[in-house]
């Protein structure tokens, strides 16, 4: 088995992380439940980070994509479990990742990517073909076919991981601005009782030295 485990590499954006990578838990504990090994690649510093110290074994990794990720970066860790699909050390490849509905939420998902998801099959379980109509051309592939759609099943893949990534990343900032939102928030109210906790200690201060003052006086 395989994963994608996409995380942020930055703190500060509330339970984004902590959302999907309770999924990735979840799975490895029913995996590892059956008897079934899982390679991981990771997609963000904080997800490296919960892997390692998951024990996962981790074949590739990619941190530090900054606010606009490059597809450059993540083909090297993409290409990883592709290969190992294509020599049959693993029979699936899933990934983890959050994805953008509204900028007050943002959800967990978890997908499977390779073989084809099941909308693409038939109810029987078969691969949908193209059906060709009369008129349809007969086409002339070079290189042959069978070479170039496994380079076009490659870049779609690489093309699939990299829109969840930026998924991820929207989801990243709209949870970043809503959790540093409430933070101001927070820290404008905590400002206000302690503001209101002072005056009320300074003006007992006050009291009790005019009455210290007075009791004197009177005692003169």
């Amino acid at each position: 088995m395989g994963a994608i485990v996409v995380t942020t590499d930055k703190g500060l954006c509330g339970g984004l992380n902590t959302n999907v990578l309770r999924l990735v838990l979840q799975q490895h504990k029913e995996w590892r439940a059956k008897g079934i090994e899982c390679d991981y690649v990771a997609i963000g510093g904080r997800g490296l980070g919960f892997l390692q110290r998951m024990g996962a074994n981790v074949v590739a990794s990619v941190t530090n994509l900054g606010d606009r990720p490059h597809v450059d970066k993540m083909v090297g860790p993409v290409k990883t479990l592709i290969d190992e699909y294509v020599a049959g050390k693993v029979d699936e490849v899933h990934i983890y990742f959050t994805t953008f509905r509204t900028t007050m939420s943002q959800e967990p998902r978890h997908g499977k990517i390779i073989p084809i998801p099941d909308q693409y099959r038939t109810p029987a379980g078969e691969v949908r073909k193209a059906e060709l109509s009369d008129g349809s051309w007969d086409y002339i592939y070079e290189p042959d076919a069978r070479t170039l759609l496994d380079g076009m099943m490659r870049r779609y893949l690489e093309a699939v991981v990299y829109q969840m990534v930026n998924e991820n990343m929207a989801s990243e900032q709209s949870a970043r601005m809503v959790a540093m939102k409430a933070a101001s928030d927070n820290a404008a109210k905590i400002i206000k009782e302690l503001q209101l906790i002072y005056n009320k200690t300074r003006q007992a201060a006050i009291t009790k030295e005019l009455s210290e003052i007075v009791g004197g006086a009177a005692a003169v």
